[in-house]
């Protein structure tokens, strides 16, 4: 294989956002590519995630925003509520210009892999694209001229680059940069979602939340209105055993809501019944050089900082758009991907950061800390003080310039 020449054959580990927002960008610059995905089928659902700024102009630069409008979330904005469900401080979508906690483009995230699937299906005219669900990496040798692969079900692949865009516990990750524990912090606590359906008196495309000693949680709007995502925060030591054990995780949520008001046990009932229920430790990834001779990083697999940052997917449409251009430049494969790291770096410490503090602002620890959050919020939220927030919330995002 010449190592001088756009590659003739790159293999993304991952059919997430990242990874199909990369193959959709090769195929349709020529470039074979075959995705594998540990998943046995396409995961639907998932909570909803935003596009702004930089990852809004990459989605319009692929011809996708015809395609997400009519998956779009409508949601009025963000609205906190007490134990009896009144509300005592919003943040509407309008009055931040988008940049506050809800941005202008919601969708949910099997939505948009299922656009991505769809166009990568359209633009796949010369048979370049090899999609495999129910697979995974087993091992990776790379030399001067390409990258040998085998994998756990499959025949072994030579190629001349490899792209692990398999999540924050990327597998492929620890193939090649090693063991997880060198790039990623805890940063206090678990993150919970599931589909639950939509209980009658909460407020019609607002995203209510409320907060409580322990845990924040919240009912947001679905595209079906029949349909809401719960979504919880837990602040806590970190626990390995509830690794991999649904049950002590569902468990641990029962408890954290136990008395906790407003639609607690609504929450509590509907998650027995959820078929997409998620838990994780809510970790921040820092791979501080994304690309090692034929193997880069991609997604949250490179750069994570966690659901709080509400930036995952905007980080991985923004590198995979970075990571496409590179391949496709014609350049040798190790410097392609070392420029793309060197590009990616502005984006990816921007989406490591958190709004508003972490953790320990989110999710109050004691019945005095909940008081006091309340009064900040209130505060906060007024509208005297609300330009201030405004700005606040803009220099947070700030919109890096996209490379052309």
């Amino acid at each position: 294989m010449s190592t001088t020449a756009t590659p003739a054959h790159v293999l993304v580990s991952g059919a997430g956002i990242a990874g199909l927002a990369l193959a959709l960008q090769l195929v349709r610059r020529g470039i074979r590519t075959t995705v594998v995905e540990r998943a046995e089928s396409p995961r639907p659902g998932g909570q909803a995630v935003d596009l702004r700024g930089a990852s809004r102009e990459v989605a319009e630069r692929l011809g996708l925003l015809p395609l997400i409008d009519p998956l779009r979330l409508h949601e009025k904005g963000l609205s906190y509520v007490d134990a009896r469900g009144r509300v005592f401080g919003r943040m509407s979508m309008e009055d931040f210009d988008g940049k506050g906690a809800v941005a202008e483009i919601e969708i949910a995230r099997g939505d948009l892999a299922d656009v991505l699937r769809r166009e990568l299906a359209a633009a796949d005219h010369d048979g370049l694209l090899d999609l495999r669900y129910g697979d995974l990496i087993a091992s990776i040798q790379q030399d001067a001229d390409g990258v040998d692969v085998g994998f756990v079900h499959s025949p072994a692949l030579r190629v001349d680059a490899v792209v692990a865009a398999d999540g924050v516990h990327s597998a492929t990750r620890r193939l090649v940069f090693g063991p997880e524990e060198r790039f990623r912090t805890y940063l206090g606590g678990y993150a919970v979602f599931f589909t639950m359906p939509t209980p009658d008196d909460v407020e019609e495309g607002w995203f209510s939340m409320r907060f409580t000693p322990g845990i924040t949680f919240g009912i947001r709007p679905d595209l079906d209105p029949a349909t809401s995502k719960a979504m919880l925060t837990l602040r806590m030591p970190h626990d390995p055993a509830l690794r991999g054990d649904t049950e002590a995780q569902r468990a641990l949520v029962r408890r954290a809501l136990d008395g906790a008001g407003w639609h607690a046990s609504t929450i509590v009932a509907a998650m027995d019944e959820a078929t997409d229920f998620y838990f994780d430790e809510l970790v921040s990834i820092d791979v501080p050089h994304p690309a090692q001779g034929r193997v880069a990083l991609l997604g949250d697999a490179a750069s994570s900082g966690s659901p709080m940052s509400g930036m995952g997917t905007a980080t991985a449409m923004i590198g995979a758009y970075l990571l496409a251009s590179r391949l496709a430049e014609g350049s040798d494969v190790p410097e392609a991907l070392e420029r793309y790291a060197r590009d990616l770096r502005p984006f990816a410490e921007q989406g490591r950061r958190l709004m508003g503090g972490g953790i320990h602002r989110m999710v109050p620890a004691t019945r005095l800390e909940t008081a006091l959050l309340r009064v900040s919020m209130g505060v906060m939220l007024s509208r005297p003080m609300r330009p201030l927030v405004r700005r606040m919330f803009a220099a947070s995002h700030e919109e890096l310039p996209l490379p052309v």
